[in-house]
């Protein structure tokens, strides 16, 4: 099929060597031979008047020429995808669809548990790819490779891609039962202060980024000890030092069950996280994604159900005595 001269299906093939900017790993997204490829990037550059991928050293780049025309594509064949290739309904109980989410493992622990749960129900086919947490995150939403975004409201994609937002959470600070700590009722500031922290430290962030986020999330810090990529193993870290943890009171139940850790407040001013769910504006009404999206708000609302009464009086008194 061709559009103003051009055959339409060489934007399938354009998209993949403009993201991959490489001939062979195109070809191997695109299910052709290298040869095949050349031959499309052959065709595209004289469509385009535009070599479109140079040789700079090693590596092939994108001209300016296709810098303008990469985010374009993309959205056409997203576009493609949600209004045409889209099902009419969506029948859990029939589909082997695999949705592809972007989650922390913070999310994999809290709330993916009980969205998993609530799917096995109502489908014995459905599947999910979790996918790493990455900086910038929105490229995979915009391009179509992921679904939904679940992340705190603040590094949310901008407008106009819309939102959710699925629950509040508060902070509270994890210290040995066996350390300096231990059998205090709370910290004081000037304690938080001196104390040693064991922090989750985002990846792909340079050292004045990095150094403006630690700030605002852990305010009052001084002595950072321990870095991890990791929410997970924060709690782990903590166990046998002086060191206090800062995280998210669901998190940090979840660790105390297992782990000899006490739950305290967070002696300084530090707001709850809006955790949210992001799609594509494309895809509001994809029914897929409609039915997923009302899962998500029902798993929720097990999660905090599953809260055990005494852990629940817990993690809301810890807050209250900040």
């Amino acid at each position: 099929m061709r559009f103003n001269k051009l055959d339409l299906n060489l934007l399938v093939a354009l998209d993949a060597l403009l993201t991959e900017r490489s001939i062979s790993r195109a070809g191997e997204r695109l299910h052709l031979s290298q040869s095949a490829t050349s031959n499309a990037l052959a065709r595209l550059r004289a469509y385009f008047d535009d070599e479109l991928l140079v040789q700079v050293g090693r590596k092939l780049e994108l001209t300016p020429r296709a810098e303008t025309l990469k985010e374009a594509v993309r959205d056409v064949l997203v576009r493609v995808d949600s209004a045409i290739l889209a099902q009419p309904g969506f029948d859990p109980a029939e589909s082997q669809r695999c949705f592809r989410l972007i989650v922390s493992d913070y999310t994999s622990m809290v709330l993916m548990p009980q969205v998993l749960a609530l799917a096995s129900a109502q489908s014995r086919a459905v599947c999910f790819d979790l996918l790493p947490l990455l900086q910038p995150p929105h490229r995979e939403l915009e391009s179509g490779e992921a679904d939904l975004l679940i992340l705190p409201l603040e590094y949310r994609t901008p407008e106009p891609h819309p939102f959710d937002i699925l629950f509040e959470e508060q902070f509270v600070c994890l210290v040995w039962s066996g350390g300096r700590f231990g059998h205090a009722d709370k910290l004081t500031a000037e304690q938080y202060a001196a104390a040693g922290h064991v922090v989750m430290q985002p990846s792909g962030m340079d050292q004045p980024t990095l150094a403006g986020w630690l700030k605002r999330r852990y305010p009052g810090v001084r002595r950072i000890e321990v870095t991890t990529y990791s929410f997970a193993a924060v709690p782990y870290l903590v166990v046998g030092t002086d060191r206090i943890a800062t995280l998210h009171a669901r998190l940090a139940w979840l660790a105390r069950k297992s782990l000899p850790l006490r739950l305290l407040p967070v002696p300084v001013p530090m707001p709850a996280m809006k955790q949210t769910m992001q799609w594509h504006k494309y895809r509001t009404q994809d029914p897929g994604l409609v039915w997923l999206r009302g899962l998500m708000h029902q798993a929720v609302a097990r999660m905090d159900a599953e809260l055990e009464p005494a852990c629940a009086d817990d993690v809301a008194e810890t807050v209250r005595m900040e």
